[in-house]
């Protein structure tokens, strides 16, 4: 029976807000102390990885509170699940990224109370991210200048058009989002419309209030229409999501709930730019600003070599003749270039550089240029080989310490009988020990979130004996 139309409303209002806390990965907030930034203590990456891991494990069902601080003189935040950045210039501001519509109005009152109401000059999107564009309405006044990166409006666009599809993927890894899409009101994706676009061609820079504002096209780790703001005389570096919500991280070349491909060479571009800038303060949009010239270049020349040795490997690989399965297993970070894995793993950016590089047909079968695809023969294989043969030597692969095979044995055998509870339960063993691996591992969310779906999935199947 379908819910009233209004419960519907209010259950999407309030799911859509845990959906976004999550993710986009922002962990619980940094406690006020009153002292200057740059008295606060960097970062370290494994901080980062641990709150992270337990966001992730444990689901994190909170907002993160909206709390006003100063960066620098005239630069200041509003934290939330996605912060928002001001710069005063006297007699009006500039915004770096304007957050989640839900909490923009706390986010904007938070700011002026801070700075006192000005006028907003210019609005600069890093992408188009809803985390980072949806408060916009908020903010715009009829003399505002929205920048943002050419390729803005093309991934707008095609995150629109596919927005069901999308959609679904989404609740596939976060089911508590709402059942639908908004399509409506400021929660609803692809309503920013810019004014202004930057590229490599068309930069842009001004000055107001004595403040030199440069605007850089960082496409890469995030899609193709990210923007950095660089404050050359402050040193300060706002970066959006160009380089993930953790610092350092690996990059999320590879997105499972499903974007473009981002192209690891321009990504490595990227990051060359910003090394060449010497930032002394980086801020990201997700968590803390990071502090310290020696502290930010190395993270950032650490995330450069590990994504270009990932790509160089990979190519070699592929020269070599090996197949994208060998090389997901064989290519790894080199102890010296050992990144945090919570939100891009290396084995998931091999496919996708072999894939981007090479496309879908890998050259391994002639049915994969058809129509029917392996699955549609799992349950005619599972019924030859019997399900109960099939959960036997299944069993034996998950004791010789193999879950993955097993879990392929699993897989054709409930194709024949989706009830037969010795090949569920083995499914079951292995994917609580893909979990177990994945915590004490990479700890990749994303993974985690997938895997404790799927055993819930198949703790259900068991209890429907």
């Amino acid at each position: 029976m379908s819910r009233p139309a209004s419960t519907r409303h209010s259950a999407r209002t309030r799911w859509v807000v845990v959906f976004m806390v999550f993710v986009f990965f922002d962990a619980l907030p940094y406690s006020a102390t009153g002292d200057p930034l740059s008295q606060r203590p960097p970062r370290s990456a494994s901080e980062d990885n641990r709150n992270i891991s337990e966001s992730a494990d444990g689901f994190m069902t909170q907002m993160t509170p909206v709390e006003a601080r100063t960066i620098a003189p005239s630069v200041h935040q509003a934290t939330g699940v996605s912060n928002t950045q001001l710069i005063d210039t006297g007699d009006s501001v500039v915004l770096f990224d304007s957050g989640l519509a839900i909490q923009a109005t706390a986010q904007k009152k938070a700011l002026l109370s801070t700075v006192g109401e000005k006028p907003v000059s210019h609005i600069v999107l890093s992408h188009s991210h809803q985390d980072h564009v949806g408060g916009t309405p908020f903010w715009e006044e009829a003399n505002t200048v929205i920048v943002a990166h050419r390729e803005f409006t093309e991934e707008q666009r095609y995150l629109k058009e596919l927005e069901p599809y999308l959609h679904d993927r989404n609740r596939a890894l976060f089911p508590w989002m709402p059942e639908e899409p908004i399509t409506a009101g400021p929660m609803a994706f692809g309503t920013v419309k810019p004014t202004l676009l930057v590229d490599d061609e068309t930069p842009y820079v001004f000055e107001q209030g004595g403040i030199r504002f440069e605007i850089i096209p960082t496409p890469g780790a995030e899609g193709t229409d990210n923007l950095s703001l660089w404050l050359p005389k402050q040193k300060i570096l706002l970066v959006g999501d160009t380089l993930g919500p953790i610092f350092p991280q690996f990059p999320n070349i590879f997105t499972m709930r499903g974007e473009k491909t981002r192209k690891p060479i321009e990504y490595i571009q990227t990051l060359d730019r910003l090394i060449a800038l010497e930032p002394e303060i980086l801020v990201p949009s997700h968590r803390d600003p990071i502090v310290g010239k020696e502290t930010i270049r190395e993270g950032l020349t650490r995330i450069r070599d590990a994504v270009r040795y990932v790509h160089d490997e990979t190519v070699r690989g592929m020269n070599e003749g090996k197949t994208v399965w060998q090389l997901m297993e064989e290519v790894q970070l080199p102890p010296e270039l050992s990144l945090s894995q919570v939100h891009g793993r290396v084995s998931w950016s091999v496919r996708s550089i072999w894939e981007y590089y090479a496309t879908w047909f890998h050259f391994d079968s002639t049915t994969e240029l058809y129509t029917v695809s392996p699955r549609e023969v799992y349950a005619d294989v599972g019924r030859i080989a019997g399900p109960e043969r099939l959960s036997q030597h299944a069993r034996e692969l998950l004791d010789q310490g193999k879950p993955l095979n097993a879990l392929h044995l699993c897989e054709i055998a409930l194709a024949a009988d989706p009830t037969f509870q010795p090949a569920l339960q083995v499914q079951r063993n292995a994917l609580s020990e893909l979990l177990d691996q994945a915590r004490s591992t990479f700890e990749n969310s994303y993974e985690i979130i997938w895997l404790q779906q799927e055993i819930r999935k198949t703790d259900q199947a068991l209890s429907m004996k």
